[in-house]
């Protein structure tokens, strides 16, 4: 899924500073409370919503590409986590459940040690691509159950959006949830305010819309944008250098086993390893120079 801003109006929700001024938006929280609300399923309207510090950020390792996690709890002690996931993660309800656990044992401490009256736990993830292949529906709220979909607990309940499985149109949307998720996957494909469908004018998304709106936004806002655009391509460059430097390593060390064992050769582990007979060579002589 493309995120790109390339009309010159209006920033992606799914990017860093699109996600950071609508979902982490600490000054006006109408659109967050609507889409929490929208995102677990409630017909209870959230009233109240603080931030909370995302002590998570501090102990996982992740690429700031198109991420931005949002900590928060609600008027009834409910906490909120929510994360988005632009690139592919198959694991990523692995992650959410990490997530969860060190809020919940969070609430454990803090209770010393008591596990009556817990406050309940969301932990929501908005995926841009599909992690549950053999599921349909895009917006899944899970929690435990038995062997007959019998409720155990919904202390903690995880809550999955996976974009990609939305098409609907337009003039299909009807829930706040379809609205929700129809403003993130098409907002930033808009160019003029006649293309803006109905549902566009009412309180929670405008507010959300004005704050991606490029030309609504003042010098400094701006300049933040742009430093956040120029953060995020150093961080994919040094990703992908990683990357890149991991596979080199694995490409050798596969070369290095293939040379220690003599049944092959070089042009042979070349071709098997999918590298040049000269980077097989060159393995070959630090091996030589090692001894």
């Amino acid at each position: 899924m493309e995120i790109a801003n390339d009309n010159g109006r209006f920033i992606s929700i799914l990017s860093d500073y699109g996600f950071k001024v609508t979902f982490g938006n600490e000054v006006d929280t109408t659109f967050l409370k609507k889409a929490l609300q929208a995102l677990i399923n409630s017909s209870v309207p959230i009233r109240e919503v603080s931030f909370i510090k995302n002590e998570l950020t501090a102990i996982t390792i992740d690429s700031r590409s198109g991420i931005y996690d949002v900590a928060c709890i609600d008027e009834n002690d409910n906490h909120f986590i929510v994360e988005m996931q632009l690139s592919e993660y198959p694991e990523f309800i692995q992650r959410m459940k990490f997530y969860a656990l060190h809020r919940f044992n969070t609430l454990v401490k803090k209770g010393e040690y008591r596990f009556e009256n817990l406050s309940k736990i969301y932990c929501i993830g908005i995926l841009a691509r599909v992690i549950f292949t053999q599921i349909s529906d895009y917006h899944n709220v899970s929690f435990l159950r038995n062997a007959k979909n019998e409720t155990i607990d919904d202390q903690m309940v995880f809550v999955t959006v996976e974009l990609d499985k939305f098409s609907k149109e337009k003039n299909q949307v009807q829930t706040d949830l379809d609205k929700l998720v129809y403003t993130m996957k098409n907002l930033h494909t808009v160019t003029e305010t006649s293309q803006f469908p109905e549902f566009w004018s009412e309180e929670w998304l405008k507010k959300a819309i004005a704050e991606v709106d490029l030309r609504n936004m003042t010098a400094e806002q701006k300049l933040a944008y742009e430093m956040v655009l120029s953060a995020n391509a150093l961080a994919v460059k040094n990703e992908n250098k990683k990357i890149k430097e991991a596979r080199l390593e694995e490409k050798k060390n596969a070369v290095i086993k293939a040379l220690k064992a003599g049944k092959l050769s070089n042009e042979e582990i070349a071709d098997y390893n999918d590298t040049t007979i000269e980077f097989v060579f060159a393995v070959q002589q630090d091996l030589v120079n090692v001894k």
